[in-house]
């Protein structure tokens, strides 16, 4: 008698909770609990799929290298051998691959989540010198020729002379530009909003760099631009091979740009 009733109570409880049996081949796409809660349907599974898969993309985010710029490189230049051209070529290289890899770094550590660590800090820091490094570089090779072309565009011509009375006085104003007791960079600037020009000493690769000014002419005075062919006391005959062999082409080129 007890089995009986048994029996009946079980019938009674699978009438009111039926089970919907399903092969592996045939999941269900919402399976009735009573605790009124469901299992996901497809969309909810594309949802998640979209989201695993942009954190995927945010996780191995391509980062452009830049490229080194090979067709800048002088060569047959008078007054500065090619040796001095090839060890000077080599930093500039070197500024490159540290702005690759400090670029590579500073994304890393941004996704995840360490902009606020002092080390972010250091390489943020790095990275303004080393990029300022690599593009005055390749204002410096590109501004140097063999085949230089003389200054001849009016513009320019008439903007030197409104700045210093004559193309000379300008020529002894960077001369003495260049000379300055420092490492760094001597440039000739312009300002795009009034075409003004003004001879600048840059301290290393970015102190005293005129915000929104132009670099038109640059050269290198660190001692590792002439120390090949110089002494480290020698600068002044460096900088006159230089003015040698600018190409004022290039630097009209950058004047009217």
């Amino acid at each position: 008698m007890k089995v009986k009733n048994l029996i009946k109570i079980l019938c009674i409880f699978v009438m009111l909770n039926p089970i919907n049996i399903t092969s592996k081949n045939n999941p269900p796409k919402n399976i009735k609990i009573d605790s009124g809660i469901k299992t996901p349907e497809i969309n909810d599974f594309e949802e998640i799929t979209i989201i695993k898969t942009k954190n995927k993309k945010e996780k191995n985010m391509k980062i452009e290298e830049y490229k080194i710029k090979q067709e800048i490189k002088p060569a047959s230049l008078s007054g500065i051998s090619d040796n001095q051209i090839n060890d000077h070529w080599k930093l500039y290289e070197g500024y490159v691959k540290q702005v690759n890899s400090l670029n590579a770094e500073l994304q890393k550590m941004a996704q995840d989540g360490k902009v606020n660590e002092l080390i972010y800090s250091d390489r943020r820091r790095r990275y303004g010198f080393e990029y300022n490094g690599m593009i005055l570089h390749e204002y410096y090779f590109g501004n140097l020729s063999a085949a230089s072309q003389k200054l001849s565009d009016p513009d320019l011509i008439k903007a030197i002379e409104e700045a210093w009375g004559s193309f000379d006085k300008w020529k002894e104003d960077f001369i003495a530009t260049g000379k300055t007791r420092s490492i760094g960079w001597a440039i000739l600037y312009m300002d795009p909003q009034t075409k003004k020009l003004t001879n600048h000493f840059i301290a290393e690769h970015q102190d005293g760099i005129i915000s929104g000014f132009k670099p038109i002419l640059v050269m290198d005075v660190w001692e590792h631009a002439y120390m090949v062919d110089h002494s480290a006391t020698d600068r002044a005959k460096y900088i006159d091979a230089f003015l040698q062999n600018v190409d004022w082409s290039t630097v009209e080129e950058r004047f009217n740009k």
